[in-house]
């Protein structure tokens, strides 16, 4: 198994806004442009004019995994993003919100070659970026990737600025069918280069016990069966699909289950005064939780439930709605994918659990 060392695992926020299923419809239209065929869950979301706002929460931390990559010659942080499939970092012309964040100069790189071609990317959580494609070596976890596609980026929207994302860009870790740069994804380029002989890769080394390995039903994203979700021990979801992303913080539902889960966690409201599909919880927060994988269930830690203060008396739940997302299809985002080791095999298509140390 590749392992990828980490810098950090937290990013600080101050405002917590839901876009996943702009991110996830992009995806959607991403795959049929590449395959010419239209992704099996496009059907299920729900086109609807969305009302988005926000409101300023306290401090606190929620998770980004991110860590060192070398493009050409300089060191920079990306966010290792499994709802995503394209690398791309700041470049020397960018301007807008590029601010304290290690840049690529593609000039300044023997290895380098411009493909001509422009991008623009956008995110789950609104932010965009766009700028101009090139080939390069791509060096990480000991392991070098040449003629890796890349974008050097010239515009960051104000998610991506330093204050609110601590990385300098974003390595996708997706499938080649959701690259808006139709080009493998890096960890394939490694694979296909014979760069590495393991086809899994994961970000630490801290388990025990044995995997339990879910089939990827649909390689684009990395989409599995959940096998259900339970809340003290009762039935509170069954089978559907789920989206495995570490770019999404939260566990992602459709309004109908996750109120009636809610419904069922004493003190939990609704508040959409902090985006769309939000809920907050009591602070001490204990209610059990857990979701089901081929057969197997896997416990949330209350204490990752809670993923920051709202107010004075409540806190925001880890577990959040999108009124475009239908009962086919969740995401799982990094309160779930924290309380176990997570593990993805490229080459038999499937993503293991285990149980941390």
């Amino acid at each position: 198994m590749l392992l990828f060392d980490m810098l950090d695992m937290f990013l600080k926020f101050d405002v917590l806004e839901l876009h996943c299923a702009g991110k996830i419809q992009r995806g959607f239209e991403t795959y049929e442009k590449n395959t010419g065929a239209a992704h099996p869950l496009a059907a299920s979301l729900k086109h609807k004019k969305r009302a988005t706002g926000a409101d300023a929460l306290t401090d606190d931390e929620a998770q980004l995994w991110y860590g060192s990559i070398s493009v050409g010659t300089p060191v920079g942080a990306l966010d290792f993003d499994t709802g995503s499939s394209d690398l791309f970092l700041p470049g020397p012309s960018c301007s807008e919100n590029c601010e304290g964040h290690t840049t690529y100069n593609p000039s300044s790189s023997s290895t380098s070659k411009s493909l001509g071609k422009s991008f623009s990317l956008s995110y789950g959580d609104g932010s965009t970026v766009s700028g101009t494609q090139y080939t390069d070596t791509v060096a990480i976890a000991g392991l070098t990737a040449t003629g890796q596609t890349l974008g050097a980026a010239k515009t960051f929207s104000t998610g991506f600025s330093s204050d609110q994302f601590p990385a300098d860009g974003l390595l996708g870790m997706a499938f080649k069918s959701l690259s808006d740069y139709n080009a493998n994804p890096l960890f394939q380029s490694l694979m296909a280069q014979g760069k590495t002989s393991s086809s899994v890769f994961g970000f630490n080394d801290l388990y025990s016990g044995d995997f339990t390995w879910v089939p990827v039903t649909q390689a684009a994203y990395w989409q599995v069966e959940l096998g259900g979700l339970s809340v003290n021990g009762k039935s509170a979801l069954s089978r559907t699909a789920a989206i495995v992303d570490t770019g999404t913080t939260q566990i992602i539902g459709d309004p109908d289950t996750v109120k009636s889960i809610y419904s069922q966690i004493s003190g939990a409201k609704s508040a959409s005064q902090y985006g769309d599909g939000i809920y907050t919880i009591p602070c001490d927060f204990s209610t059990p939780i857990s979701l089901t994988f081929s057969g197997k269930s896997f416990d949330v830690d209350p204490k990752n439930f809670n993923i920051g203060s709202a107010d004075s008396n409540s806190c925001i739940g880890g577990l959040a709605s999108d009124a475009e997302i239908s009962e086919e299809f969740w995401i799982v985002g990094d309160v779930f994918l924290t309380n176990v080791y997570t593990a993805f095999d490229v080459g038999n298509n499937q993503v293991g659990f285990a149980t941390l140390k």
